[in-house]
């Protein structure tokens, strides 16, 4: 049984090398849109179009990890970074990081699809359990709640967070204007950001349009059916 494990994970690494050095090179392409927000949809947008995408899994968790830690040259050496071409989920849409990628991949391209503010909050109530998503100290790290995160350690005994792991433990009712106004600064400072920086190495669309992926094709540059659509609504922690 453990040399059976072991064959799948070597083959697995093998595959990785192999993709690194004979798959045809891209610019790096980041979808940093806020979770909820269609970023599944986009992963599976650019493997549909030769893309080798990044998802949830693994080695994103590991990524998050080294995020925490402000590692982020652990990431972007990891054999998996380097194998990818598109990246979509963790941690590519955590508070700042896009400045990060940005000065790292001067020749990266990035995608942030928006929504209704309220649609968007109400599916992050049904995700969870209208309980926080994913990791505890991570979703209130990213969504500003640090302050009730440590009032809530140091004063209930019960309260009992996880360091990696998803625990859900807090509540997001009655949070709704405070999500809403950290989730538009969110994509408004990206926005500002590209606008100054680097105008053209952004890509901003509703998720609601009906023409987003064909749009995005366009910015891309690569060729997408007009026909072309997809959907995945896929839920994700971090």
């Amino acid at each position: 049984m453990k040399t059976g494990l072991r064959l799948k994970k070597k083959a697995k690494f093998i595959m990785i090398i192999f993709n690194f050095f004979l798959k045809k090179r891209k610019s790096k392409v980041f979808c940093i849109s806020m979770q909820r927000t269609g970023t599944t949809s986009c992963g599976q947008f650019l493997k549909d179009h030769g893309y080798r995408v990044a998802s949830y899994g693994e080695h994103s968790r590991r990524w998050t990890n080294f995020w925490i830690k402000g590692d982020y040259d652990r990431i972007f050496r990891s054999i998996e970074f380097r194998s990818f071409q598109a990246y979509e989920d963790n941690p590519w849409w955590m508070p700042d990081f896009y400045q990060v990628l940005n000065i790292r991949f001067p020749s990266a391209r990035f995608i942030l699809f928006y929504r209704d503010s309220n649609k968007w909050f109400d599916s992050m109530l049904s995700h969870s359990g209208r309980k926080t998503l994913g990791n505890t100290y991570r979703h209130c790290k990213v969504y500003r709640r640090l302050d009730e995160f440590y009032k809530k350690l140091d004063t209930d005994p019960g309260f009992k967070p996880s360091e990696n792991e998803i625990d859900n433990l807090m509540s997001l009712k009655g949070k709704c204007n405070h999500y809403i106004k950290v989730y538009e600064e969110y994509n408004r400072e990206v926005i500002e950001y590209f606008n100054k920086y680097a105008p053209n190495k952004l890509f901003v669309c509703k998720l609601e349009d009906d023409q987003k992926w064909q749009k995005l094709g366009k910015f891309l540059n690569i060729k997408v059916d007009k026909n072309y659509n997809v959907h995945v609504n896929k839920s994700i922690n971090f």
